[in-house]
Order: structure tokens, then C-alpha cells, then sequence
């Protein structure tokens, strides 16, 4: 079976970095394009090589924007995951270089390369893929599919904006321009990632018995982890890590909705919502696969191998 072949577009990122291990243990990582997001745009591309170091893999990574498209974000998530996006560990200077192509003329590039052949994987901001979609509108066309980890489709948040959700509330503009320019997608959102948590026992467990990965993930995560047990967050919260699984094998999926996702602008409490047409009073075609559940034993089997744990 041939692997997938993943564009992805990421702000690592406590949870990128599982996603990313998840990413490399089961498909084919084409590039990595980087945004700000959890932190800023220095940490995040110096997180993502890394990354690569870590599974010694050799694959481009490419910078981006380093602010949302118009108004500064009210805030970043360093507060969850470290200062510097992975715990604070104070990891040596990665050897792998970043690039010196811009990530959003990367996507295009690539994607003109390979047409149709690439999924690109949205788990950050969604400020790299509006800039391409601004230079050129026919990169859905050439896109095998979009996965998308943003939105709160219930208007359960996790930001500032009660509704909004991070990636989609740190950028809203940005994923305005992604939701109207793509087609059809599919929609990973926080709701979701919040019914399929791990329990903390177990997932120990899957660290104790992987290898320096599983130990490299364990090392940045005690921030979050911290961070998520004084909020009463339950089980380990892997956002991304959901959207990946999805994105390497769509048959995970074991229940979906197709509606119109939109994205809302000017709200004053609600800026950065996912507005979702439960009921079809718009009248709109259908834009998102909004995922709601997935098979959790395949979806830990992915991970635990992601994690050096597997049996």
C-alpha cells in the first residue's frame, strides 16, 4: 500500500510534535511550512527541524508568515506549552537548516510539482495557506485533500473568544479565506479531540514502553500536561495527533456530518467562531466533513507506533 504523502502546514507545538512523529511513522512527510501560532515564528521553525533531527529525516522545512494576515493575535498559547513551544527543555541548536523558500511559494510550488497527489495537513493557523490561496486561487485544484484541526463546532472554545478555537481564533481572516476557497475538506475541531482523549494511565504507559521518541514526547509535554490537570482538562488532549490520524487513513473515521462551515469576523464575543448550518437554512453547498468521532483503538494503535510502543 503506498503511503500518504503529506504537505504539512504546523506551529509546533506541544501536540504538532505528536502529530508530526505520527506523520513520520506512517506516511511520507513532503515538506514541513511553519507558522506562528502556539508561539512565535522563530520558536516554531526552530521546533520543527528539530523534529527532523530527532527521526533524522530529511525533509524541507519552510518558514512563513510570522503574524496573522490583519489584526495582531490576542494571544499565543505559551502559557500551555513553554515559552519556546516545547517545554522549555532548552534542546540544542537542530542541525536540520530551515529553507530559504517562503512557505506559502513552497506549498505552490510543490503542489504544482505533484498535482494531486499531495494531502496538505492544516495544523496550525491557517496563515500560510490563505497567503497562497491570495497568490493563487487554484491551489485547491491541485490539493488531493485538505485536513483541517481548527473550529469548535458547538461553540465549546478554548480561547479568550468563548466560541473560538485556537488555530481559527488566532487567525480568523486567514481562515475565512481558506473556508471559502476550498471546495470540500475535512474538519478535525477541539470538540472532537475532547471525546477522544487518552487516559493518562495508559498513555504512561505507551511512554514508559516506547524509545527516545516516546521520551522526547514526554520531555515536552510536561508543560501542557500541567497546564491541562490544573484547568480540569481530562485524559491527554491530542489535537493534532487527531486531525493526523485522519489524515493518514480517512477510514478511521467512523462518524461525520457534511455542512457549510463559515467563519465569523466581527463578533465582539464571538470573533474567530465556527458557524456551522446544522439545519441547511442557508442553502449552501456542503464545504466541511466535520468529523465527530473516530475508532479510538486504531487511533491509539497509531500513536503508540508513532511513540516507539507498539505491542
Amino acid at each position: 500500500m503506498t503511503k500518504p504523502q503529506l504537505l504539512i502546514d504546523t506551529d509546533p507545538g506541544v501536540d504538532d510534535a505528536l502529530a508530526i512523529l505520527m506523520a513520520h511513522a506512517h506516511a511520507d512527510i513532503v515538506a514541513l511550512s511553519i507558522a506562528a501560532g502556539n508561539v512565535g515564528l522563530g520558536h516554531t521553525v526552530r521546533n520543527g527541524r528539530t523534529l527532523m533531527d530527532l527521526v533524522d529525516a530529511k525533509v524541507p522545512v519552510f518558514a512563513g508568515c510570522p503574524s496573522p494576515l490583519v489584526r495582531a493575535p490576542d494571544e499565543d498559547a505559551a502559557f500551555v506549552h513553554g515559552t519556546d513551544g516545547f517545554g522549555d527543555i532548552g534542546f540544542p541548536e537542530p542541525r536540520t537548516p530551515a529553507e530559504q523558500e517562503q512557505a506559502a511559494l513552497a506549498l505552490l510550488r510543490l503542489t504544482r510539482e505533484r498535482p494531486g497527489e499531495l494531502t496538505l495537513v492544516a495544523l496550525a493557523p491557517l496563515t500560510n495557506l490563505a497567503l497562497a490561496l491570495r497568490l493563487d486561487p487554484t491551489l485547491p485544484q491541485r490539493v488531493k485533500r485538505l485536513v483541517v484541526m481548527g473550529g469548535a463546532v458547538t461553540g465549546h472554545g478554548n480561547t479568550g473568544n468563548i466560541p473560538a478555537e485556537f488555530n481559527i481564533g488566532f487567525d480568523p481572516e486567514a481562515a475565512h479565506v481558506v473556508f471559502e476557497s476550498f471546495p470540500h475538506f475535512d474538519l478535525v475541531d477541539w470538540e472532537a479531540t475532547l471525546r477522544h482523549a487518552f487516559d493518562e494511565d495508559e498513555f504512561d504507559g505507551w511512554l514508559a514502553a516506547g524509545d527516545k521518541r516516546a521520551t522526547f514526547f514526554g520531555q515536552v509535554f510536561r508543560t501542557a500536561r500541567a497546564f491541562n490537570t490544573a484547568n480540569e482538562r481530562r485524559g491527554i488532549i491530542a489535537a493534532d495527533a487527531l486531525a493526523m490520524a485522519v489524515a493518514i487513513d480517512p477510514t478511521v473515521i467512523t462518524r461525520s456530518e457534511d455542512r457549510h462551515v463559515a467563519i465569523e469576523l466581527d463578533g465582539r464575543l464571538t470573533r474567530g467562531a465556527t458557524v456551522v448550518d446544522w439545519a441547511r437554512r442557508l442553502k449552501q453547498p456542503a464545504n466541511a466533513r466535520i468529523v465527530l468521532d473516530v475508532d479510538q483503538d486504531r487511533f491509539k494503535a497509531m500513536v503508540r507506533r508513532a511513540l516507539g510502543a507498539e505491542g
